[in-house]
């Protein structure tokens, strides 16, 4: 078996299905097999993947173990040589799979292979390459900065808007497209199951480097990525921006200590104080200058994420 391809359902059936399609359409030449395996999801529906795509192996957890726990599950069934870790809601724009594999083989140092993500409006989707999160790249985790200056050594995010780019190394490449070779996988200890979910792709792309591999961005393969559409189904309800404020303070805690753990908490903290002053003054022009409902949306958000890193405990998290 050359290629697994390892996707994780939480109520995105209907994304997986438009996702298989479009790689039985665009993958060609490859011995490969396709794993679904259901994070309890509240709605189900992986058995309705087997009626239209009977090849596929599809694996029900009992409990919903995390997007990490989930991936690790699906690899244990999975044979393949390389495995490709796919988001639901992804679909390949022509030969991605063939391109990035054909690549990898060509690159011994490889540890996780990515490719160009697009967003649903075909616009680059500037998460899909990044460098390792440091306190100040996360203050500054501004798409205006970084869609102005793609250069800078924050972010490092130029390969993505170069045609020219065929190959790139670079620092973290986005969970929602991950190529990996299955012993080098298995070598750094697979996911990190701490994450429940959010920054167990960074730290797979921080274990890969620490054992002496190489990250790539392979620029001429293309997918489209809806983004985060499983973690948004219940709308406005914080549950998602706190796991990954949570995320990143455990990656903090697990890679660089405790100290930058809690330092990242406290300029979170500070960063969440300035946003809400700046909120207030502009609410009273709602409707003016800015839509007022937005503002209130924004300013509850972020007295959400101050909680958090005052350490509160106000939010309440139902099983996901």
């Amino acid at each position: 078996m050359d290629l697994s391809i390892i996707y994780v359902n939480w109520n995105s059936v209907d994304y997986i299905r438009e996702s298989i399609d479009s790689v039985y359409q665009n993958t060609s030449g490859l011995k490969f097999e396709i794993v679904v395996v259901d994070n309890a999801s509240p709605e189900g529906g992986i058995d309705a993947l087997r009626e239209k795509f009977p090849d596929i192996i599809t694996i029900k957890s009992s409990t919903n173990v995390g997007f990490a726990g989930a991936n690790n599950l699906g690899f244990r069934q999975s044979v393949g040589e390389y495995v490709l870790f796919l988001n639901p809601d992804t679909r390949l724009v022509g030969p991605a799979i063939n391109v990035m594999l054909e690549r990898f083989k060509g690159m011994p140092d490889a540890g996780i292979v990515g490719c160009r993500l697009l967003n649903s409006d075909l616009s680059v989707q500037i998460t899909a390459i990044q460098r390792f999160p440091t306190i100040l790249n996360q203050l500054l985790d501004l798409e205006y900065l970084q869609m102005r200056w793609p250069n800078c050594s924050l972010w490092s995010i130029a390969p993505l808007f170069d045609p020219e780019v065929r190959t790139s190394k670079v620092e973290v490449i986005s969970g929602a497209c991950m190529l990996v070779k299955r012993f080098v996988f298995e070598q750094v200890g697979m996911f990190t199951e701490e994450y429940f979910m959010y920054a167990e792709d960074i730290d797979l792309n921080h274990k890969m480097m620490q054992a002496g591999y190489s990250n790539y961005y392979v620029g001429d393969a293309t997918i489209i990525h809806y983004g985060g559409k499983s973690s948004s189904q219940q709308g406005v309800n914080h549950w998602s921006t706190i796991m990954k404020y949570r995320a990143m303070a455990k990656l903090f805690d697990n890679t660089k200590g405790t100290g930058q753990a809690a330092l990242y908490r406290l300029t979170i903290g500070c960063a969440a104080v300035g946003r809400l002053a700046i909120l207030a003054c502009a609410y009273p022009l709602g409707n003016f200058l800015l839509d007022r409902a937005s503002v209130r949306n924004a300013m509850e958000k972020w007295k959400v994420i101050l909680r958090w890193a005052l350490g509160q405990q106000d939010v309440r998290f139902g099983d996901r």
